[in-house]
């Protein structure tokens, strides 16, 4: 019998929303929070644009930080499992973190699981939490790991998400050291961001074993390897997204069509020609192939937390009657080489005024 992996509950932590609802409105809107860092300066002695979440003071760092984002996002996301009585169930994890870079934080893992387990263990019990470090795709991955264990039936919920924040001073002199700020010298840069996003799975019986709404469905998730990588001295023909994309589509009827794309395109040319050589290969499959969203525009580059920050936005069009269509392609690029695709669906609700 079908019993597909659903999301039944999401969290998230950004710079233009402090839960879920509100970041999904703000980047409706097209509001972006990107503003001045109060005293880091770049190379050309001028202060850092950032997309910070403003409710985080500007000295905390390192795994405080991330630990500050992923703690409100996970609790948002459980709260649909408040009600019950925690020895009914455990709850596994799954956290997607970024990649090794200057500035990331050695101790995120023991310090991240530690808190995890501290601040929770009134409201539910955790039976594992595992760690994905790498990077933009690192939160599909998790959500792939995840919908993993719900078809294995191993776990009957688990939590899954990302968490990153480009904020550290060597993680912005390594940005600027590649070339890849974005700032007057350089359009073709991106704005470093922070947040922390989570969704809370199960399988369809168990969602209904407890009387659980179903926010959106997981059709297919997969994730490829791009050969010509960014920072080397090949050429990037979106190869590896597109095998991402395929993998997914191979899942779905032969006359299925993605009605929308939600993406992390950051500003950065690699990424758009690597999406459009994708598209170039698999035009058919999309309604309009033209019609996509890249809300790093908004919260800036958020990198692991990236794709479950994409669903918020499926689950908001969806309930909130703005959808383009129910069924909703995410995909994520990292630079290690990780590319990762998801097709989600949402049911359209009546359209209101939101």
């Amino acid at each position: 019998m079908y019993n597909p992996v659903c999301i039944v509950g999401i969290g998230a932590v950004t710079a233009i929303g402090l839960n879920a609802p509100a970041t999904a409105a703000a980047a409706r809107a097209g509001i972006a929070n990107f503003n001045e860092h109060p005293y880091m300066i770049d190379r050309q002695g001028d202060p850092y644009v950032l997309a910070m979440v403003p409710s985080l003071e500007t000295g905390i760092m390192g795994a405080d930080r991330s630990i500050q984002l992923a703690l409100p996002a996970m609790h948002e996301a459980l709260r649909s499992l408040t009600e019950f009585d925690k020895s009914v169930f455990q709850v596994e994890v799954q956290i997607g973190l970024p990649e090794d870079r200057p500035g990331f934080p050695r101790d995120l893992q023991p310090r991240l699981s530690e808190e995890v387990k501290k601040h929770n263990a009134e409201t539910y019990a955790i039976s594992e939490i595992a760690f994905i470090e790498k990077g933009h795709a690192a939160g599909l991955m998790a959500l792939e790991a995840g919908s993993r264990k719900i078809l294995d039936r191993t776990c009957e919920f688990c939590l899954v998400g990302g968490v990153d924040s480009y904020i550290d001073p060597d993680t912005l002199d390594w940005i600027e050291d590649n070339e890849q700020l974005h700032v007057p010298s350089n359009a073709w840069g991106f704005i470093p961001g922070e947040a922390a996003s989570f969704c809370l799975l199960c399988s369809l019986d168990t969602a209904k074993k407890y009387k659980l709404a179903v926010r959106a469905q997981l059709l297919a998730i997969s994730t490829a390897i791009e050969e010509n990588r960014i920072k080397t001295e090949t050429v990037c023909l979106g190869k590896g997204l597109t095998q991402a994309v395929k993998n997914c589509l191979h899942e779905l009827p032969g006359d299925f069509r993605i009605d929308y794309t939600i993406c992390d395109q950051n500003g950065e040319a690699y990424r758009a020609d690597e999406f459009g050589f994708m598209l170039a290969r698999l035009s058919e499959c999309f309604v309009d192939f033209s019609d996509y969203m890249a809300p790093a525009d908004c919260w800036g580059d958020v990198g692991a937390a990236s794709g479950p920050l994409f669903i918020n936005s499926v689950i908001a069009a969806a309930e909130k009657g703005y959808a383009k269509g129910s069924h909703t392609l995410l995909w994520t690029s990292s630079e290690g080489g990780e590319r990762s695709a998801g097709i989600v669906y949402a049911e359209m609700k009546e359209r209101g005024l939101g």
